[in-house]
């Protein structure tokens, strides 16, 4: 089991609990990011720039019983696929059961953000997010 980090959208937070927790629990932490990142990992693995090129490695490196860090849905799809498990930096494990409601409700946005709308960003994180994402991490460590 390792943990795999989808660099390029991980708040510092977030890579700091998992880095901690992972030297903890003697499970390796993997940090992959594009060369415009500047993270401090023990195992990080530098991609191009290319737009998928982040998700395509973490896939790659992505084995059943693995935990996934990403706030990418498609990512998160392709993981539980390979029977890993994924959790958003906020703390939401993303469930098989409830993947293709978050694929669809993400394409409805795209698509109407295409058509001119516009969408709410992400609010602002919180040190309660920090919190239950770190609850979340240990419970899945703990199965």
């Amino acid at each position: 089991m390792k943990i795999l980090i989808d660099g390029d959208a991980c708040p510092k937070a977030v890579l700091q609990i998992c880095l901690e927790i992972g030297r903890q629990y003697g499970i390796p932490v993997w940090t992959v990011a594009s060369f415009n990142h500047e993270i401090a990992s023990d195992h990080h693995i530098i991609v191009g720039n290319s737009p998928q090129e982040t998700d395509i490695k973490v896939m790659n490196l992505c084995e059943a019983g693995d935990i996934i860090v990403t706030q990418d849905i498609g990512l998160a799809a392709m993981v539980l696929g390979k029977g890993g498990r994924a959790l958003s930096p906020a703390g939401k494990e993303y469930r098989p059961e409830l993947i293709a409601n978050l694929l669809e409700e993400r394409e409805l946005k795209a698509k109407y953000r295409r058509s001119g709308g516009r969408t709410k960003g992400p609010a602002k994180r919180s040190p309660v997010e920090d919190q239950v994402f770190e609850e979340t991490l240990l419970r899945f460590l703990r199965k």
